[in-house]
């Protein structure tokens, strides 16, 4: 298979030289977009469920959902080292002493390599980034920003309750402190065509980010953007699309900046749409797919740097 783009799987094994897996931790969190500081009903696309099974089978210790998580890969991956990932909810949302507890509860874990923490923007106070700067001198660690889009008008119909102004002063303060810095972007959104998605890319090439991890809007159950979807007022981009969107914004990412994700999933009890992206390999496929057919890869249109 042709490089197309700099995939995380190649970056762990020049890292840690060995295969590495990420173990989903769902610690609990709440987040200020449904706890009513900033909002009620949360981001219109989510639903924590579809992606913490430990929002559907119940929350275990920090250090049993480690062992469950472990057991379950280490089936397929038996020389894997291990990433201990905050994922649902907003994962920097608690006093910062309880943070600590919970992020050292994972790193004590005999066969975890490093922390993956996700969180909003809107929620990494210089406290917060403080505690994330000691942590990453003692074990590798990235703080993954939701951003979805550079675009106002887009973070508000998506409910977001942060502008972009809020995750340029994060990224700022966060690479002060010389943190890894992930950065999560949904594309073919409603109201933005194939210039909004070149322009988001170009704006965070000139940032200093480490990784990327693109989504496409899918539609699971019980969310506000399922009642939209419904009601037939959200577009869906077929798989093509989608690529050719995705290959837009590969095109304009600088060489080095890992790709963690290409498209997203939810389990097929949740999904509602689009069906493809029930198919994991689909959108990998397709994007390769394109840029053979364009003859280019990631960082193919960014500007050589001064």
């Amino acid at each position: 298979m042709e490089d197309y783009y700099y995939p995380l799987s190649r970056y762990f094994r020049r890292t840690f030289g060995r295969p590495v897996r990420k173990v989903t931790v769902d610690a609990g969190f709440s987040c200020p977009n449904r706890d009513g500081t900033v909002g009620t009903r949360g981001c219109i696309f989510c639903d924590n469920r579809s992606f913490s099974p430990a929002r559907r089978m119940g929350i275990g210790s920090i250090t049993r959902q480690i062992d469950e998580g472990i057991a379950r890969v280490s089936r397929r991956f038996a020389d894997a080292a291990f990433i201990a990932y905050f994922q649902p909810s907003t994962n920097t949302y608690a006093p910062v002493d309880h943070l600590e507890a919970l992020y050292r509860q994972a790193i004590s874990h005999p066969q975890i390599s490093g922390l993956a923490i996700g969180t909003r923007p809107d929620c990494v106070g210089d406290d917060v980034l403080d505690l994330l700067a000691r942590l990453s001198r003692e074990t590798w660690l990235s703080l993954e920003l939701g951003l979805q889009s550079s675009c106002d008008q887009t973070l508000a119909f998506l409910n977001r309750g942060h502008n972009f102004a809020s995750f340029l002063d994060a990224v700022k303060r966060a690479s002060q402190r010389n943190l890894r810095l992930g950065v999560h972007v949904i594309l073919a959104l409603p109201g933005e065509g194939r210039g909004q998605c070149r322009r988001t890319a170009e704006i965070l090439a000139a940032l200093p980010i480490h990784s990327i991890k693109l989504h496409n809007l899918y539609v699971v159950r019980d969310t506000p953007l399922a009642e939209l979807w419904a009601a037939g007022q959200i577009p869906l981009p077929s798989l093509e699309e989608y690529a050719g969107l995705a290959v837009d914004f590969l095109e304009r990412t600088p060489e080095d900046v890992v790709i963690e994700r290409l498209a997203g999933d939810a389990p097929r009890d949740f999904l509602l749409a689009p069906a493809w992206s029930a198919e994991k390999n689909a959108a990998r496929l397709a994007i390769e797919r394109q840029f053979a057919q364009r003859g280019t890869r990631q960082g193919a249109f960014v500007p050589p740097r001064e």
